[in-house]
């Protein structure tokens, strides 16, 4: 019998302020048996950052074809593919066909290694962002999650300030390839 993800219900204040975005975010996250609490943090805050009209999670890790975040209009043009991690450039050189901007945001202690190898190839793809998480900060982010929790995320300049009823901290997203 397979696993079952573990539901997770998160209502989080968002204040934007690099994009004068402000709005009430209730999400349910559906973390897979095999994903971490750092990276299904990390997508989270993927969500927060890229908040939108049509955005979505995806099956993520159930449906390897499939990003982990998506944004899609009602004609079901993809928008916005968001894939999390160190993913090959053959994936995401697909996915900059398929939809009309990509950005990956990569979060593990290794991503400074996969970035230097991948450089030069990222770099030819004219749609694609790619991000970097701290990942000690994502770690301590992780500490604070509980199964029902209310979140107040504040996004200025490349940081994200988290409050949590267990506690705070402050995640650096640092761009690596911004087009």
């Amino acid at each position: 019998m397979a696993l079952k993800p573990t539901i997770f219900k998160m209502n989080i204040n968002l204040s934007d302020l690099n994009n004068d975005r402000y709005d009430t975010l209730n999400l349910t996250v559906a973390q897979h048996p095999s994903e971490t609490q750092e990276r299904m943090m990390a997508r989270v805050m993927a969500y927060c950052l890229n908040a939108q009209e049509f955005l979505s999670f995806t099956k993520g890790l159930s449906v390897a074809d499939d990003p982990d975040i998506w944004a899609k209009s009602l004609d079901d043009q993809l928008l916005l593919w968001i894939d999390l991690g160190e993913p090959a450039f053959e994936r995401i050189k697909k996915a900059s066909r398929l939809a009309k901007a990509v950005k990956v945001y990569s979060f593990n202690s290794k991503s400074a290694v996969w970035w230097k190898q991948s450089l030069t190839d990222f770099g030819k793809l004219n749609n694609v962002e790619v991000y970097q998480f701290n990942f000690e900060q994502i770690k301590a982010l992780a500490k604070l999650v509980k199964r029902t929790m209310d979140y107040s995320v504040t996004i200025a300049g490349d940081t994200l300030y988290i409050a949590t009823e267990l506690g705070e901290c402050e995640i650096s997203c640092n761009a690596l390839q911004v087009k």
